[in-house]
């Protein structure tokens, strides 16, 4: 099971909340809706159209975006399940996008004949909505019901409806539930398990549901038993069910905070049995008899202590005396992690990084123990499980680095041979004389910080190629190499440089690297950040008049952060869906679940997080007498998860000081900023026709 990931909230009206900063003469932004609000953004929306979109670069870049992105031959992603393949797929008819499935022996022909399930945009022309398509959770194993998740111009809120996949319409009577941030799990074919807002009083702080009700198919949602319910100061409650051939098992999981939980076994008498697990573990599932979960701390038993970064099981039938019955299954090595687990009929697979490369693990049970296999994939790029099946052993998994197209394999983990390459993205811009490189600077306090540089090999060492460099560092995510369609054909092709950096306070090393940059150490992540920075400037690959960096949701604090401390390093600042305003993000949205990643500003025994969000908070921070360079920031209206008013703000406040700044505040998008595929593209020609515009243009 998944870690719940920097996931939405409501307090969808946008009304400002809290009194910290009661002097801020621009909250009246926070109100997302207000007429006054939207006005000032769509008038800066004209503004920066007028300078971006009529500039040559962009009208010489969004023909190259939209045929990659609108392309026919890309590759349809499976999600497969009881003998089909399902896709989502978006092209430039289908901006919205169609669901469909394929039979399983069709899939891997070159042009399968596809069904259409869904057609969003025929749907949101009907419903005069503009629907977009969050996924569908078919019942397993035959998947014939599913519930379809619809957002309202890109929300992470969503209605559900269920969907009838033989008459391959929405069922009449069927379960359906109004927009909230829903967690629902089906038990069986009537009966489901919803954790959603039932009124007044059933939210938590952070915006999340804190009551689970079990409802049953014909019954008011209203009437549906409750099985927990949890206190508004924790972050959440939500349920999932195990479905497997050797059975089915719901669990209820009680979120205290984003990395803390108690999980609970729904038992057939409906009483909820907890798991012996640390509350800071990661829940990640039931096998062929045995629960399983990946350590964040050591932990320490009777008779040993298990490292943390490790997976671990626990026999169901021994879960109150576990000690002797618990065992390692994997465990990684010092500088890798452990990034998914996926359970299939008889094996477990491990998407696992080694120096920030992928592995892709093989596991089963033997007599002699847990015996892992590392399967055979190219080396030096990412490998991640993209659909499994627990009711068998195929499984589709897709590798890609910067400069190698994206591979979708197929392989069957009970059999020989190994998996073979079914399909593989085109090539999208010139890569032959290009070059990645892995390269490692020294941080402010001699910690070692990996990053990825990306350029042609035969660039002049002068400082004078513009450079993109790209950083998240929060809440466990790694950043590893992906093929660089679109900004390979615009950027390297064009003399530039991409570079990814490897900084604290992501996954890519396991739980020590992450934990390292919590709270009152967060500065250590912004530190790596401008140790790569200078870096690239030490060697000439750039110079401060060159350099761009780029980060969106926690990766806009980061370069919110690091452009306010280092002004003099950057030329060019792409500062997307951001968090900028750090003493009061716990009163925005979904802000109150992450005090746990940046600490909490109002509680008095967090006092050192404190002292480190003033000093490194954006919007605290920006002065007027300060020479900035000129920044795009970029936000979206109906992002409910980071709140628009963090942009919105910065932008003010650093107009108010007479700083130049663009900013673009999409209507509809989210938090992903886009809700169709045609504002994507847009997006994208903007950025880099920003980037052109700032760092120097070498464009054929």
């Amino acid at each position: 099971m998944t870690t719940l990931l920097f996931h939405a909230c409501s307090h969808l009206t946008g009304e400002p909340k809290g009194l910290k900063e009661s002097h801020d003469p621009y909250l009246w932004l926070e109100d997302i809706y207000s007429e006054t609000s939207l006005n000032w953004a769509r008038k800066h929306n004209e503004k920066t159209l007028g300078i971006l979109t009529e500039n040559p670069i962009f009208r010489k870049f969004e023909p190259q975006i939209r045929e990659i992105l609108t392309a026919k031959d890309r590759i349809p992603f499976p999600q497969h399940q009881s003998g089909y393949v399902y896709n989502f797929w978006q092209d430039a008819e289908h901006v919205k996008g169609l669901w469909r499935r394929t039979p399983m022996a069709d899939y891997a022909l070159p042009h399968p004949k596809w069904e259409i399930l869904l057609d969003i945009d025929a749907l949101s022309k009907r419903e005069n909505e503009s629907w977009v398509f969050q996924g569908a959770d078919c019942l397993p194993p035959q998947g014939k019901l599913c519930l379809v998740r619809l957002s309202r111009g890109g929300k992470d809120a969503a209605i559900i409806r269920e969907f009838d996949l033989e008459r391959k319409l929405f069922v009449d009577d069927g379960f359906l539930l109004p927009e909230a941030k829903t967690d629902i799990a089906w038990i069986d074919s009537n009966t489901l398990l919803v954790a959603t807002d039932f009124g007044p009083g059933t939210l938590t702080d952070s915006g999340y549901p804190r009551i689970i009700k079990r409802w049953h198919r014909g019954t008011p949602l209203k009437d549906a038993e409750t099985l927990m319910e949890v206190s508004a100061n924790d972050m959440s409650i939500s349920a999932w069910t195990s479905h497997r051939p050797e059975g089915n098992l719901s669990f209820v999981s009680r979120r205290k905070s984003f990395y803390e939980g108690e999980n609970f076994l729904l038992t057939s008498d409906t009483t909820l049995a907890k798991l012996p697990f640390p509350d800071s573990a990661n829940f990640e599932g039931v096998f062929q008899g045995h629960i399983f979960a990946v350590l964040r701390f050591p932990w320490k038993l009777k008779s040993k202590t298990i490292p943390e970064g490790s997976l671990v099981s626990i026999p169901l039938n021994r879960l109150a005396e576990f000690d002797d019955a618990l065992e390692v299954v994997y465990s990684p090595g010092e500088r890798a992690s452990i990034q998914y687990v996926n359970m299939t009929k008889n094996f477990i697979l491990i998407d696992t990084l080694d120096n920030v490369k992928g592995r892709l693990v093989k596991i089963k049970k033997d007599k002699k123990g847990w015996a892992e296999e590392i399967l055979p994939f190219p080396d030096n790029g990412e490998i991640g499980v993209v659909s499994i099946d627990a009711f068998d052993d195929l499984f589709f998994v897709q590798f890609q680095s910067f400069l190698v197209p994206t591979s979708l394999y197929l392989g069957n983990l009970d059999s020989a041979p190994g998996p073979r390459m079914i399909r593989q993205l085109p090539v999208r811009f010139d890569s032959r004389k290009m070059v990645t490189e892995q390269r490692e600077t020294v941080s402010r306090d001699g910690t070692k910080v990996p990053y990825f540089i990306v350029h042609k090999e035969d660039i002049k060492l002068d400082g004078t190629n513009p450079t993109l460099l790209y950083g998240y560092g929060g809440f466990e995510i790694g950043l590893t190499p992906s093929y660089l369609g679109t900004a390979g054909k615009v950027w390297l092709e064009n003399g530039g440089i991409y570079v990814v950096a490897n900084i604290r306070g992501g996954g890519e090393f396991g739980p020590k690297w992450h934990q390292s940059a919590l709270k009152e150490n967060r500065q250590r992540a912004y530190d790596d950040f401008i140790s790569v920075a200078e870096d690239l400037i030490k060697h000439k690959f750039t110079s401060p008049r060159h350099l761009g960096i780029q980060g969106g949701s926690n990766g806009g604090l980061l370069v919110g952060a690091v452009f306010v401390q280092r002004p003099d390093i950057f030329n060019a600042v792409i500062c997307q869906v951001p968090l900028l305003d750090m003493l009061r993000y716990h009163y925005l949205l979904a802000g109150a679940s992450w005090t746990a990643e940046y600490g909490n500003p109002d509680d008095p025994a967090d006092t050192q997080a404190l002292a480190a969000i003033r000093r490194y908070s954006p919007y605290q921070n920006v002065k007027r007498e300060v020479k900035y360079p000129r920044i795009f920031f970029y936000t979206s209206t109906r992002d409910d998860r980071v709140h628009p008013g963090h942009a919105r703000k910065m932008v003010a406040r650093m107009e108010e000081f007479g700083h130049d700044v663009i900013y673009y505040e999409n209507i509809e998008g989210g938090h992903g900023g886009s809700a169709d595929l045609d504002q994507l593209i847009r997006r994208i020609s903007m950025d880099y026709t920003y980037l052109f515009m700032q760092l120097g243009s070498k464009i054929k």
